[in-house]
């Protein structure tokens, strides 16, 4: 079974990898075959049979999922809606963003997905007063304006496309201001998920309520309901240098630990119901059974509660299963347990596969089981449970090292210590106060949650120092699939029962994943990443021996920016430490919004701008200089060259941002890029008087993004480029590229690229110009769907 049930398992994760989805007709005859397989009743046919289920039954859902899509020709169109209110809000500075369940489509011949997720901004009453926060289950009547789900497509980035696909969200957008036309119908529609959802809501309100204007509450609400987002990015970094993130949400270990505090007063009570008159329980059913029953019950409210995240389906499985075998006498190995946990999951969600939590969550419990194979253990009483505790985090903590490293390319070391302190102030301090708390009522909840985030406050303090340590974390290069397989297999080597020959000689095979370094391209040439960050800049420039960031990309949302969204994730990526420069062409927020971020989280040796001197960039470079034109300098046998701006436009104070962008050539091999942020139409006359020699480039970054005020035809025939790059966002508002400019560029011949449509577009230049891009090279079947 457990062989079948993994086969099934790798057969869904295949179909996960598919740029299209197989055909009805061969879903049908590969469904036939796998029964026939699975008919033969060998073990080799059994596998191939369960794969082959596995890959049709997460096919069957994928075309299903698929089929509810937005019409093309109703994006960016008003759509009157009623539909309920389907999940959680989540509230940020401005507005909130939530699900809406559509049941009923107002506007004439539109088509509307069943759920899409929209943002309300400002949410203004039709009378101009504060409209109260929309809640769960409640009907409303809205106007909004919707596109097709479209992220970001980025290299070690996240796939939020995949995400709005396992949520089952299959379009997006926002509540267009129409007056009287967005009203309240109904205060509360009874459905199982909308009560769920809504006492969700009632335990966050409750809890932010108690701990108003304390900085850890987003923690205590994430222990309670699993809702984490509103812990600020700051407070994660720590959690995840520390490698202790996993402790701040509902994980198995919380699920477990309250399942079996209920199930042992359940069999407390049970058993002392014989001194109640009249009440001998146990004789109706075993006191074994009452508490397994009501462990796994708790267990499921919880699960409930945490919003069926990955690691509480899969503690819930694991418990259920278990109860279930002591209900019917039956004896099961914790091994089947995991697997019948894995196969219901991808059973219920076969997307799951693609999020690092379920790798996590099932490795660490395998990796537990597989440390305590064959495990006799001598010490009883306090020595026992000390002896189980350290050897299950020495093992956790050495399984996942080769996992880590895959998903997040880095591994904490001062995890071993965080865990050892966290683990018992989490899981038996902060998380039952919590839980109590948030039960408890006003009077009663304040001093009671004030403890919970006293002892979070304090170990965060603790934690923070280990942080800041420059030794706290590990950073290399994602592994290859070699690298990772080898360090695997010295991992299982090292976590091999007692008696196994020479178990240290184990971490022999991390050294190649430990001591990678990033590629490179060769000395005399380049390549050079144009990033997709929506409507922005951000390219990263690298010789063989230094590496250059042009902008940092915009700013979302306050605490969200491009750099900490996909920058430094590709720069972790690729074992990325340190970038020897960074240019913020101007202060445009598109441009500069991601600065800040990004030397926080990376080292900078010098800054290059056209910022002003007391602009929160600047001050905080370590070194900082003035974009200007005639500097220059060369790296590895590339060539630097910076056109724009002119050393007097900084005299000029009325002069536009745009105006004075930095402006910047980078040549080798007889091969050049010309990067002109956003230049318009007058600075590109100003470089035809001035520059008129050093203006040709093969690629062009299109200058303003490709908008009407920029890229003349003499600018592009003085820049004769043969590929041109427009870095955009999906449906900006802006209209970038502009389609006369756009035309302009394809009818001189020149190859145009937008991130938009290619995703991230990677170029090396050598003898010749290399050009790919992101999404052409890792297609899924739900990339523009």
């Amino acid at each position: 079974m457990r062989c079948a049930i993994l086969a099934f398992v790798a057969g869904a994760c295949w179909l996960q990898t598919r740029a299209e989805l197989p055909a009805p007709e061969h879903i049908a005859s590969a469904v036939v075959i796998a029964l026939l397989l699975c008919a033969l009743r060998r073990h080799g046919a059994n596998i191939l049979g369960a794969a082959l289920l596995g890959a049709s039954w997460a096919a069957v859902l994928a075309h299903l999922a698929i089929a509810d899509a937005l019409p093309r020709e109703m994006e960016g169109r008003d759509v009157a809606i009623i539909g309920t209110i389907d999940s959680l809000p989540h509230e940020f500075e401005g507005g909130s963003r939530f699900n809406v369940r559509i049941e009923r489509v107002l506007t004439p011949r539109a088509t509307v997905p069943r759920t899409i997720a929209v943002s309300w901004y400002g949410q203004v009453a039709p009378a101009g007063g504060a409209q109260e926060p929309v809640q769960p289950g409640e009907r409303w009547q809205l106007v909004v304006r919707l596109q097709r789900p479209h992220g970001n497509a980025n290299p070690y980035g996240f796939d939020y496309e995949a995400w709005l696909l396992e949520q089952g969200v299959r379009a997006t957008g926002y509540v267009r201001p129409a007056g009287p036309r967005n009203q309240r119908l109904d205060a509360f529609v009874p459905r199982f998920g909308h009560v769920v959802e809504r006492a969700r809501a009632a335990l966050r309100r409750h809890i932010l309520q108690q701990l108003e204007g304390e900085r850890y509450a987003g923690v205590i609400v994430a222990l309670v309901i699993g809702d984490q987002r509103g812990i600020p990015q700051s407070d994660w970094d720590v959690f995840n240098r520390t490698g202790i993130s996993h402790l701040v949400s509902i994980s198995g270990l919380h699920i477990t630990m309250v399942a079996g505090l209920a199930a042992w007063a359940i069999s407390y009570l049970w058993r002392r119901s014989f001194f109640i008159d009249g009440a001998a329980l146990p004789l109706a059913l075993p006191a074994q059974k009452a508490a397994a029953l009501a462990g796994a019950l708790v267990a499921l409210l919880y699960v409930l509660l945490a919003g069926l995240g990955v690691p509480a389906q899969r503690t819930f499985y694991m418990l259920a299963t278990v109860a279930a075998a002591l209900w019917f006498g039956r004896v099961v190995a914790l091994s089947h347990v995991l697997c019948l946990a894995l196969a219901v999951v991808v059973l219920i969600d076969p997307w799951a596969v693609l999020g690092a939590g379920f790798w996590l969550s099932f490795g660490a419990v395998a990796v537990i089981l597989y440390a305590n194979l064959g495990r006799v253990q001598i010490e009883t009483g306090w020595r026992r449970t000390l002896a189980v505790a350290a050897r299950t985090q020495y093992a956790v903590t050495i399984g996942l090292v080769p996992l880590t490293m895959l998903l997040f390319s880095q591994v904490s070391l001062a995890s071993p210590v965080a865990n050892a302190i966290a683990i018992p102030v989490i899981s038996l301090l902060v998380t039952p106060l919590a839980l109590l708390g948030a039960m408890l009522p006003a009077p009663l909840a304040g001093p009671v949650l004030g403890l919970a985030h006293l002892a979070v406050e304090l170990l965060a303090d603790a934690l923070a120092l280990l942080a800041n340590s420059p030794l706290a974390v590990l950073n290399a290069p994602a592994p290859q699939p070699w690298i990772f397989l080898l360090a695997l297999g010295g991992t299982a080597w090292m976590l091999a029962p007692r008696g196994w020959p020479h178990r240290w000689a184990g971490i022999a095979a991390w050294v190649p994943m430990l001591t990678q370094l990033p590629s490179a391209p060769p000395a005399g040439s380049f390549t050079v990443t144009a990033f997709d960050v929506g409507q922005g800049m951000a390219l990263l420039v690298e010789t063989s021996g230094h590496r250059l960031l042009y902008d940092a990309g915009p700013q979302y949302a306050p605490g969200a920016d491009a750099a900490g969204r996909i920058l430094l994730p590709y720069l972790r990526g690729r074992g990325i430490g340190k970038l020897d420069a960074l240019v913020v062409s101007h202060s445009d927020v598109d441009h500069a919004g991601g600065a800040r971020t990004l030397l926080g989280g990376v080292k900078v040796a010098q800054v290059h701008s056209s910022l002003a001197a007391g602009h929160p960039v600047v001050r905080a470079a370590r070194r900082h200089s003035r974009c200007s034109s005639g500097q220059g300098w060369s790296w590895d046998g590339v060539r630097f060259e910076m056109l724009g701006p002119a050393p007097p436009s900084y005299d000029e104070p009325g002069l536009k941002a745009n105006a004075r962008s930095c402006v910047l050539r980078v040549s080798a091999a007889g091969r050049a890029m010309l990067l002109a942020a956003d230049i318009e139409a007058a600075q590109e006359a100003q470089l035809l008087q001035h520059a008129q020699g050093r203006l040709q480039a093969d690629v062009l970054l299109a200058p303003h993004h490709g908008s009407g005020t920029s890229s003349t035809a003499a600018f592009l025939a003085a820049v004769a480029p043969t590929v041109g790059i427009f870095q955009v966002g999906y449906r900006n508002r802006y209209r970038h590229p502009k389609k006369e400019v756009y035309e302009r560029y394809g009818s001189r011949g020149i190859r145009r690229l937008r991130t938009d449509e290619s995703g991230a577009v990677l170029l090396a230049f050598g003898r010749q110009i290399e050009v790919s891009e992101y999404r052409a090279g890792r297609r899924r079947y739900w990339h523009g769907q």
